[in-house]
C-alpha cells in the first residue's frame, strides 16, 4: 500500500506526535508498505524555499519537508496543498495526524478528501471543552466524517471528546501510540535496590505538562521517606531553565538532567523505582508507557489517556487528583512487596500497544476509510 502520513510536526521537533508519526512511518515501511511523510517542520539547520520541497529518507520512510520561512520555524505552510496536489493524488490512503492546532494537517485533510483519497484522521491531543463546542459550531469534524474520513484518537478519553466534537454520531476508533518492547524491557527480571527508591518522570518542560505540580508532588513523596528516596525528571523544554533555577536548593534529592537518549532513559528505568505521570489532559502518555514497559510501576490520573494501559493495582496505581497521586507514590515507596510485584508483572507481560498490534489497527483504519490492500 502507498501511504501518505500528513503531519504539521516531525523530528527534529520534540514531542509525542513527532515521535509517533516517525515511528509509525518506520514501522509501516518495515512491514513492506511504501510510506511518505509530508510535514511543515524543517530539518535542523535547513534553509527554506517557497516552492522547494526537501526530501530525505528516514529508515525506510520518505520525508517531504514542505516549508516556508516563518519565525521560530513554525510548522505552517498555506502553499502546501497547491505544491503537493498532483503527487498526493497518487497515494492509496492519506493518514492525517492532528494536534491541538494543526493548520497544515487540516489543509491537507481538505485536499485529500477533495481528491477522493481514502483518508484516516487521528487526534493525538485532548480537545478541551471550548474546542469541542467550537468544532460543533464549525461542523468541520462532522463534515470530514460525512465525506468518508475514518476518525480515530490515541485513547478512549481522547476519542470520546472527538465524538462529542463531531456531534453527528460519527464512529471514532481508538488507534493507540505504539512501542517496541525490545527497546525498553530487559531479557531477565533483576530485583530493584532495596535501600533506595528512585522517583522518576519524563516529559516536555512546558506549561500544559504541569511541571511545578510534578516537582511539588515529588517533594511530598520524598519528604515521607527522605533517607530512601531521590527524584529524577528527564526532559527538555522552555521551562527547564526556570525549573532548575527555582529548585537549585533541592539538588540533594532532585535531579534535572535534561533530555537524554532513549537507550540512556531505558537504562535509568531498569534500575527500578516509580514513575509519576502528573498530567490531567494527557491524550495517551507514551513516556508513561515506556516506563511501564521497562518495569516501573506508573502512578497516573485515572481520567487521562494513561488509564488505557495502566490497570490500578496491576501495573501501577491510578488516582483522581494530586493528593491521590502523592498518596499512591508514598504507598509504593513504603510497600516493597507491592512495588516489586508490579515491577515483575510489567517486565514479564508486554503491553498491548506493540507495533505489531498498532499496525493491524492502522491498516484497519485505512480499510475503513476505503483503501484496499
Amino acid at each position: 500500500m502507498k501511504i501518505a502520513l500528513l503531519s504539521d510536526c516531525y523530528p527534529p521537533r520534540l514531542g509525542g506526535i513527532e515521535t509517533q508519526v516517525r515511528d509509525l512511518g518506520r514501522a509501516l515501511a518495515g512491514a513492506g508498505h511504501e510510506v511518505h511523510v509530508y510535514t511543515a517542520t524543517p530539518a535542523e539547520g535547513a534553509g527554506h524555499g517557497l516552492r522547494n520541497i526537501a526530501v530525505s529518507e528516514d529508515e525506510g520512510a520518505i520525508v517531504h519537508r514542505v516549508t516556508v520561512p516563518l519565525p521560530f520555524d513554525l510548522p505552517v505552510n498555506p502553499l502546501a496543498p497547491r505544491l503537493i496536489r498532483d503527487e498526493l493524488a497518487k497515494f492509496d490512503v492519506a493518514h492525517v495526524h492532528m494536534g491541538v492546532i494543526s493548520p497544515f494537517a487540516a489543509d491537507l485533510t481538505e485536499l485529500a478528501l477533495e481528491l477522493g483519497l481514502p483518508t484516516a484522521i487521528t487526534w493525538h491531543c485532548v480537545l478541551g471543552r471550548s474546542a469541542v463546542l467550537a468544532q460543533r459550531r464549525l461542523g468541520r469534524i462532522a463534515g470530514w466524517a460525512q465525506r468518508g474520513a475514518a476518525l480515530s484518537a490515541v485513547s478512549k478519553m481522547a476519542a470520546g471528546l472527538v465524538e462529542a466534537a463531531a456531534d453527528h454520531g460519527a464512529k471514532v476508533a481508538v488507534l493507540p501510540n505504539g512501542i517496541d518492547p525490545s527497546r525498553w524491557a530487559p531479557e531477565a527480571v533483576v530485583p530493584g535496590p532495596r535501600d533506595q527508591v528512585r522517583l522518576m518522570s519524563a516529559l516536555r518542560f512546558a506549561p500544559r505538562k504541569r511541571v511545578p505540580a510534578l516537582v511539588g508532588m515529588l517533594g511530598e513523596i520524598h519528604a515521607a521517606d527522605p533517607a530512601r528516596t531521590r527524584a529524577t525528571v528527564f526532559g527538555d523544554g522552555p521551562l527547564l531553565g526556570m525549573t532548575r533555577a527555582i529548585h537549585r536548593r533541592h539538588r540533594t534529592w532532585l535531579d534535572l538532567p535534561g533530555r537524554v537518549a532513549r537507550a540512556d532513559l531505558a537504562d535509568a528505568y531498569l534500575a527500578g523505582g516509580i514513575y509519576l505521570a502528573p498530567t490531567r489532559m494527557e491524550a495517551f502518555g507514551i513516556a508513561a508507557l515506556e516506563a511501564r514497559t521497562a518495569g516501573l510501576p506508573v502512578v497516573a490520573m485515572s481520567t487521562s489517556g494513561v488509564a488505557d494501559f495502566v490497570i490500578d493495582g496491576v501495573n501501577g496505581l491510578l488516582a483522581r487528583d494530586d493528593a491521590g497521586l502523592v498518596a499512591a507514590g508514598r504507598k509504593l515507596v513504603a510497600d516493597e512487596d507491592l512495588r516489586e510485584r508490579i515491577r515483575a508483572h510489567n517486565l514479564t507481560v508486554a503491553p498491548e500497544q506493540t507495533w505489531t498490534a498498532v499496525l493491524e489497527k492502522a491498516i484497519a483504519e485505512y480499510e475503513r476509510a476505503g483503501a484496499s490492500r
